[in-house]
């Protein structure tokens, strides 16, 4: 009996198409597709966790947006609100504003005798009369507030600065952020024009005081806005802020601190204001022989 080997075919044979696939090839295509259904779910559970993911984002995105659309608006009506009660001091005739001064000053110089008092008061006519002005007296009305209720001050930031260290305006406000915003408002173009100075932003805090020196020394400027304490060591210690072209000095009294207390309420800065900044013998005698204004805000 012949015996026949696996390759002991027919040289004409040919495989029937309709035999069976063997358990091994229809395993590899069925372990195919299903890898290809896996990598399909994946997908798709990636692309719905993203689109999850960025829904949660845009929701985050959008909540924080109105929480800073709310703190905008609440932080508005409390300027507004603090600007209202500022206006009932700033707004008065200056008959009244003398008076109110006049108190203020007594607080931080109670030692001195009232013949003393009286020769450091602010005359009536160094005040300047801002009754004219009807809105409200708030960072964003501060330019439009120059221009309108006081244009001599408005003349003169827009002329150009002769001598370094020299302003014509020294605005004087109770803390260093608002110095910076206050600064930002005064840089205007609507207000100096092509020809005014530089405007110093003058603050203790991240600056010493041979840094202001130095920085005055050398540079012309139109305004200077400060704290009280800042700008009367620049005035009474050193010579790199002089009063030469001075002619407007603005107590911001519109700025409140978180106790609702604005530059005068405030013994420390009061106290700055009334025995520096007004003290200063030459800024003094600017004021009561009428070359210098004081401004309120």
């Amino acid at each position: 009996m012949s015996l026949h080997r696996g390759d002991d075919l027919e040289d004409d044979f040919i495989p029937d198409d309709t035999v069976a696939l063997s358990d091994s090839e229809g395993n590899a295509e069925g372990h195919t597709h299903d890898i290809e259904q896996l990598l399909s779910a994946d997908e798709e559970y990636a692309a719905a966790a993203k689109s999850q993911s960025d829904g949660i984002s845009d929701k985050k995105r959008k909540r924080r947006e109105k929480h800073k659309e709310k703190k905008a608006k609440r932080r508005k009506l409390e300027e507004s609100a603090e600007s209202a009660e500022a206006d009932y001091i700033a707004a008065r005739s200056p008959a009244a504003l003398a008076e109110y001064l006049s108190s203020a000053q007594a607080k931080s110089l109670s030692r001195l005798s009232t013949l003393e008092l009286q020769d450091r008061a602010i005359p009536e006519n160094s005040l300047a009369d801002t009754t004219q002005w009807k809105g409200l007296r708030t960072l964003d009305r501060l330019e439009d507030f120059i221009i309108s209720a006081v244009p001599s001050l408005h003349t003169r930031l827009s002329q150009r600065t002769k001598s370094p260290g020299s302003p014509t305006l020294l605005f004087i406000t109770g803390a260093a952020l608002r110095v910076t915003d206050v600064t930002r408002v005064l840089r205007s173009k609507k207000l100096r024009g092509e020809k005014g100075g530089e405007v110093a932003k003058l603050f203790a805090k991240h600056f010493k005081l041979q840094e202001h020196v130095a920085y005055l020394k050398k540079t012309k400027v139109g305004s200077a806005v400060g704290t009280p304490s800042r700008i009367g060591k620049l005035l009474c210690d050193t010579d790199a802020l002089t009063v030469s072209a001075l002619s407007h000095i603005v107590l911001d009294i519109s700025y409140q601190d978180a106790k609702k207390r604005n530059l005068l309420d405030i013994p420390e800065t009061r106290d700055e204001v009334f025995k520096t900044v007004l003290a200063a013998p030459l800024v003094l005698e600017g004021i009561k022989s009428g070359k210098i204004q004081v401004v309120l805000f």
